[in-house]
């Protein structure tokens, strides 16, 4: 690769993680966020399942756009709108507030994981892709390891406004640097938009097989982080009674996982297909996710049998989000904006039930969790089999 893509990559990268890191940066302060502002502990997770629910309206609308107009003008609107919202945040005066502002930012903040995914499907091969999107995977699995570090310190020195202001600045530079160095990829604009033509565009890819068994299977297995992060630090910082620093240090070390299973995966592609390291993945995050079940059920093993079989799980995902992406996305060059919108919807819609099911369901210890996690791996595997006819891993 030329010095051009590793920064292009490395844009796209910073420009993808905006949604992870507008979750985990204030993780550490939520506790405290939902009291300061008096709201319940219950609202304190609504500040996250309504940025999943964002995400996953929000992409329906920017598909289909940068299919039509190109990459590069959504990408900058939805990147101001983030900005604006993240400064609104930081004054907020009560957690309703907080709530609406919150899911502002992410209807600006799901531009740039759309455009991304369109971007690399613009510029290349399917198999390339996947590689591609492990590299992404890298540059984006910073961000939950620096973030709730970065997070916690910000938050104890400067209090939680602060922790939004960090990411007024985050969206900023990334608006900085797409109008800088991100070219436009669109080939050649589409189709004119029109409701009924994006309707039936729609549901055309609703009705294909293999997309809908590779998203949905991606993305039932990737609602389970989500359900972990909306809940984790209400288990670790609570329950298990680690301090905002410590809890923050635990998250990085599982997001590592998540580098390791993505740069793992980068080094498979290279000797088998997408499809099959998919199965691989999916089998292996299903029976972790069972002993972590397990072990949370029994008390076996205290704090630290709990955190060996989640590291796993998380490391597990390293290899579903790229392999699922690309097997799913491959067949779509002439459409790729609307796949991923479609991709994107699917994945955050399933993260925002999966996050509001967890944490209506949870009880101060991790037993909703554990749980959530498990189903989600096994349903993940019955939904790669049902809809793709494939399950052997190789």
């Amino acid at each position: 690769m030329t010095a051009a893509e590793h920064r292009r990559i490395l844009l796209l990268g910073a420009i993808i993680a905006l949604a992870p890191m507008s979750i985990d940066l204030y993780l550490p302060a939520l506790p405290t966020l939902q009291q300061a502002l008096g709201g319940t502990a219950a609202q304190g997770q609504l500040t996250l399942s309504v940025y999943f629910l964002g995400l996953a309206m929000g992409q329906l609308i920017y598909g289909p756009v940068s299919d039509r107009i190109g990459r590069r003008k959504p990408l900058y609107f939805g990147l101001a709108l983030y900005a604006l919202a993240a400064l609104g945040c930081t004054l907020a005066t009560d957690i309703n507030s907080l709530i609406a502002l919150r899911f502002l930012q992410a209807l600006g903040g799901c531009a740039g994981m759309v455009i991304v995914r369109a971007v690399v499907r613009d510029l290349y091969t399917p198999q390339d892709m996947a590689r591609v999107l492990s590299m992404l995977l890298l540059v984006m699995g910073v961000a939950p390891i620096l973030a709730p570090l970065i997070g916690s310190w910000v938050f104890v020195a400067f209090g939680w406004q602060a922790v939004f202001g960090v990411l007024v600045a985050y969206g900023l530079a990334c608006l900085i640097m797409a109008a800088k160095y991100l070219p436009e990829t669109l080939a050649r604009p589409g189709e004119a938009l029109e409701f009924m033509r994006v309707l039936k565009g729609y549901g055309r890819l609703l009705r294909h097989r293999r997309f809908m068994g590779y998203a949905l299977s991606g993305g039932i297995a990737q609602a389970s982080l989500f359900a972990y992060i909306a809940v984790s630090s209400f288990v670790f910082i609570d329950f298990y009674a680690l301090s905002p620093t410590q809890y923050g240090l635990l998250f990085g070390v599982n997001a590592f996982g998540l580098i390791l299973g993505s740069q793992i995966n980068n080094w498979m592609l290279t000797r088998y297909r997408a499809e099959r390291v998919l199965r691989s993945a999916l089998i292996a995050y299903s029976s972790f996710g069972v002993v972590l079940a397990l072990v949370v059920i029994t008390g076996l093993g205290g704090l630290p049998g709990v955190l060996i079989p989640l590291w796993c799980c998380i490391a597990s995902l390293g290899f579903t989000f790229p392999n699922s992406t690309a097997a799913a996305m491959a067949p779509f060059g002439d459409r790729a904006g609307m796949a991923a919108a479609l991709l994107g919807t699917l994945q955050y819609g399933l993260a925002a039930i999966a996050s509001g099911v967890v944490a209506s369901l949870h009880d101060g210890t991790a037993l909703a969790m554990a749980l959530a996690i498990a189903a989600c791996g096994l349903i993940s595997v019955i939904v790669l089999r049902v809809l793709t006819g494939k399950l052997a891993p190789f």
